[in-house]
């Protein structure tokens, strides 16, 4: 059996989830999410803890076990906590701001980089080199994230550029006097 597929999935007071063949529907303090899921397993909700079972032992039945088991249970950590990613933007006169629905970026282009902020994510810049990227949808946050970070990525002789928080740059040597 599946090791991830066999845990069941605790569902915090306020969380509702509804599955409709392929579909998930979440809700939760936080707002509602909705993933399509693969078809062939079956659901059952008791005491609070939501548990998923396989019908058979086919190869596609233990993939898709695990795979859904991890898409709802991220689908109830997005409702109920919300997932965030961290960037920091190193360099002299790089940065950022949100104004309105679109984060202003400065990063030493001829022009400012406007990134518009999507309807189901939040941007925030707690500070002008810091942002932070925060929403219901662990894959959305993410693609956010790097989109954002792609428009300037650390470069490896001075490290600036944009970067998730922790993230470890390697820094090469500069160019070696000659003779």
């Amino acid at each position: 059996m599946s090791r991830i597929g066999k845990n069941p999935i605790p569902l915090p007071a306020g969380v509702t989830v509804k599955i409709d063949g392929n579909r998930s529907v979440v809700k939760g303090p936080k707002g509602e999410h909705t993933q399509h899921i693969p078809e062939g397993l079956s659901y059952d909700v008791a005491d609070g803890m939501l548990t998923i079972t396989r019908p058979d032992e086919s190869k596609t039945s233990r993939s898709n076990h695990g795979l859904v088991r991890a898409l709802i249970a991220n689908q109830v950590t997005g409702v109920t906590t919300g997932f965030q990613k961290k960037l920091e933007i190193i360099g002299v006169g790089y940065r950022a701001a949100v104004k309105g629905k679109v984060l202003d970026l400065q990063l030493q282009f001829s022009h400012p980089v406007e990134y518009p902020i999507p309807a189901d994510i939040e941007i925030n810049c707690p500070d002008n080199t810091h942002i932070e990227v925060s929403g219901v949808d662990k894959q959305r946050v993410g693609q956010v994230a790097a989109e954002i970070r792609a428009y300037r990525k650390p470069e490896p002789y001075k490290g600036k550029g944009i970067r998730y928080v922790g993230e470890v740059v390697l820094r090469k040597a500069g160019k070696a006097a000659g003779k």
